[in-house]
């Protein structure tokens, strides 16, 4: 009796283990949308300015940058210190003209807010190590009309071995203005645009976000389908009125979505100088056989001899299986044969050229 519920104890643990390994491999199968997908209205704002930085160890621009000296001069007469003449400035080799760049993130952010900002030597200074820049407005880069939407200033930070004519200045931009991610179209209905990512467009992807938000949503929507398919890398999605007051809900619900294995661009790159190869999607090989040194490769039924053995075969005799007309199998197979990555590369880059592999290619 003992060993009969030993027996069934360790028959439950193993469809216990069973069911949880099968559960986990489907949810690792599973995307979720907010991996390929963005919103459309969400997007990172440039904000950019013209500064001072000064307190450098003689590093900095000098006299002989006039616009440098300028821009010392007009920053002196706004502290009520005003110059005669550039030519006093002539020996400011402690002062450094730079460009400041800050990024507002595309969720937005609101006015009190600092975010990093990042400046870069514009004359001749050789080194903005240990300086700090002075009080800077920035502008929004797209929207030039002399609006300070920030304000720059702070320590810079050189970054790592990074060149000493640029560096960071964290937290070193104080916001002045709002910053609203407008993710929802009202003159549409409440409608939010989904955009996919370009290796995950498709008409088959798009198809099957839109279908798995509708069948995610049916119990709101019954009788009518909240999401379609606009384009390949477009889906249009009504937001339910249970939403109208908290949409912010919905689109974290919608973006945790997942749907299983999206289509992936059969695609190839190809990195000559690393002797890297990046194969996505199903990349489609024709029947093929090439020689490349001591190697024959033959690929579907093309073998010598008219055999469909969906083998890669060297001269040495060695072998290595695989399933013929994908590429993904092909490369596997020359690795098992210890083919060099170089001579790898070469064999891609005449299926290629000989129109013979089947995807986007990409050489560099």
């Amino acid at each position: 009796m003992n060993a009969w519920i030993t027996a069934k104890r360790v028959l439950l643990i193993g469809l216990v283990a069973l069911i949880f390994a099968l559960t986990t491999r489907e949810a690792s199968a599973r995307v979720r949308l907010e991996n390929i997908c963005t919103i459309y209205g969400q997007k990172s704002v440039k904000l950019t300015g013209v500064g001072l930085v000064v307190g450098l160890q003689g590093t900095g621009d000098g006299g002989k940058n006039l616009p440098a000296m300028r821009a010392l001069a007009a920053a002196l007469k706004l502290m009520n210190s005003p110059v005669v003449s550039t030519k006093e400035l002539q020996d400011a080799k402690n002062v450094a003209m730079v460009f400041i760049e800050a990024t507002v993130p595309q969720t937005g952010l609101r006015r009190g807010q600092r975010i990093d900002c990042h400046v870069s030597s514009m004359m001749g200074a050789k080194s903005l190590r240990g300086g700090r820049l002075m009080v800077t407005p920035l502008e929004n880069a797209e929207i030039r009309n002399d609006t300070v939407v920030a304000l720059a200033s702070g320590p810079v930070y050189i970054e790592g071995d990074g060149p000493a004519t640029t560096g960071k200045i964290p937290a070193g931009a104080l916001l002045e203005e709002n910053f609203v991610s407008l993710f929802i179209d009202k003159q549409r209905g409440h409608r939010i645009t989904l955009l996919l990512d370009e290796s995950h467009s498709g008409f088959n992807t798009a198809s099957e976000i839109a279908r798995v938000i509708n069948s995610e949503f049916s119990y709101i929507a019954k009788n009518s389908q909240i999401s379609k398919a606009i384009s390949p890398n477009v889906v249009a999605v009504d937001l339910p009125d249970q939403y109208i007051d908290s949409p912010v809900e919905f689109v974290a619900e919608m973006l945790a979505i997942g749907i299983e294995n999206p289509h992936s661009q059969a695609k190839v790159v190809v990195n000559a100088k690393t002797g890297t190869v990046v194969v996505t999607g199903e990349v489609e090989i024709s029947p093929v056989i090439i020689t490349h040194k001591n190697i024959t490769v033959a690929v579907d039924g093309a073998a010598p001899g008219g055999t469909n053995s969906g083998r890669f075969v060297d001269l040495g005799n060695q072998q290595a299986t695989a399933t013929p007309g994908q590429l993904q199998h092909l490369v596997s197979a020359l690795n098992q044969l210890r083919v060099p990555p170089q001579d790898v590369i070469h064999i891609v880059r005449e299926l290629h050229r000989s129109g013979k592999l089947h995807a986007i290619y990409d050489e560099h």
